[in-house]
């Protein structure tokens, strides 16, 4: 078997969809399966090694709060080359990106597999386009051979798809998140380590955690934020006019070095609002010996619902009950040593074999039912429409950045003219 595992959010910027299908891939190699994964360029200049193919173009976009990817194929005969050379048995998409995965389809002559990850609940933006829903759910009724949701509300989205369905969440690799990585020196001093971990922009909600902060006597606590954003320089100056004291920006952290981020931390705080379908951050911090407190977005609140760790929840944007947990661990320390403890074996039933192993199983399920099943034709008169559109736009020429600039204008006019872009 070969899979292709496909994202369509870009490679060039962390993400948590990307360390899913890092972490999927990594334990595929483990059990001597073949799979690449393919994902759209953001830059001129990339390369992520030979595992990962570059197959079209990725434009950020901001959506509520958060950003995004608008993905697209300029050389569409390039995905016939990539499909015949590769093999692929399996296609397994993470999430849908529009255009791209119409383009992928078409041509896709194997078992398609997608794994949503998105909280369509909590968008406005979805709220506010309903022909984005319509157009998702085509989507899959045309070609998709099985949905797994990384949570409950991801499959509901789903609920009237007659396809096999699985709830399968993240997975973590055990070997990099434990409480054994060793600790960061400079913060060995007797504080308290408060951390943060993420992009710093509007949907994770880094300025509450900053108002709780502000409450909280600081001369014993630290707070440790890693992780780049448009709102930095925001958060940065808001600390300094209200005079926070031991406030550490420490920047993107590699891969590599984020677990001792983990293990160094007393605490570990997701102030994320909305937009969480799961919550592979806070299963990092308990894999690494960490006491969790977030807000009680939809996605956190499924993960830790009828656990310990959902006393420590707060609601959303309420800096004060948010401090107010904070605080009690802050005073607490055999407590928290408990939720270090409990949260180390709790992660134990996220660990990338056991997950890996599922995945696969579902694909087979998947592939019977696809030999005793009749396609479902999406309508061939509204794909064709908007294939013809995109092949409009893609026929002009790109020969430098001014040309990519008015191409993107094309096709955001396009979209708002079908009315799924504001």
């Amino acid at each position: 078997m070969k899979i292709g595992l496909i994202s369509f959010h870009s490679f060039a910027q962390p993400g948590g969809v990307k360390n899913h299908i890092l972490g999927l891939h990594k334990q595929f190699k483990k059990m001597g399966i073949e799979s690449k994964i393919i994902a759209p360029r953001r830059k001129l200049r990339e390369n992520y090694g030979k595992d990962v193919i570059l197959l079209g173009t990725s434009f950020p976009m901001n959506f509520h709060g958060t950003q995004s990817d608008f993905c697209i194929n300029f050389n569409a005969p390039a995905i016939d080359r990539v499909l015949k050379a590769e093999k692929f048995d399996v296609l397994h998409y993470h999430n849908l990106g529009f255009p791209s995965s119409f383009q992928l389809l078409e041509k896709s002559k194997g078992l398609n597999i997608l794994t949503f990850h998105a909280d369509t609940k909590g968008s406005k933006f979805v709220k506010r386009f309903p022909e984005l829903i319509y157009l998702l759910k085509k989507i899959t009724q045309w070609k998709i051979s099985g949905i797994i949701g990384v949570a409950n509300l991801n499959i509901e989205f789903f609920k009237n798809y007659k396809g096999p369905k699985i709830v399968i969440p993240n997975g973590i690799d055990l070997t990099e998140f434990n409480p054994q990585v060793p600790q960061i020196k400079k913060f060995q001093d007797g504080k308290i380590n408060i951390l943060f971990t993420g992009r710093i922009e509007e949907r994770k909600g880094l300025i509450y955690l900053l108002k709780a902060y502000k409450s909280l006597p600081q001369s014993d606590i630290r707070l440790i934020i890693v992780g780049e954003g448009k709102l930095k320089e925001d958060c940065e100056t808001w600390a300094k006019e209200n005079n926070l004291e031991n406030v550490h920006f420490e920047g993107q952290a590699s891969q590599k070095k984020l677990p001792s981020y983990f293990t160094t931390a007393d605490i570990f705080v997701s102030p994320a609002i909305h937009g969480e379908s799961f919550g592979i951050v806070l299963v990092e911090a308990m894999a690494s010996g960490t006491p969790v407190v977030a807000f009680a977005n939809q996605g956190y609140k499924n993960l830790l619902a009828g656990t310990k760790a959902q006393d420590f929840l707060a609601p959303p944007k309420n800096h004060k009950m948010l401090a107010e947990k904070i605080e009690t661990l802050i005073e607490n320390k055999s407590l928290r040593q408990e939720m270090g403890e409990w949260g180390t074996r709790e992660a134990q039933k996220y660990s990338w074999e056991k997950i890996a192993q599922e995945v696969l199983e579902f694909y087979q399920l998947c592939q019977s039912q696809k030999e005793k099943k009749k396609k479902t034709i999406f309508p061939l008169k509204e794909m064709n429409r908007i294939l013809l559109e995109i092949d409009k736009i893609l026929e002009k020429k790109i020969v430098d950045k001014k040309d990519i600039l008015n191409w993107k204008k094309d096709i955001l006019g396009w979209l708002k003219k079908i009315r799924l872009y504001p």
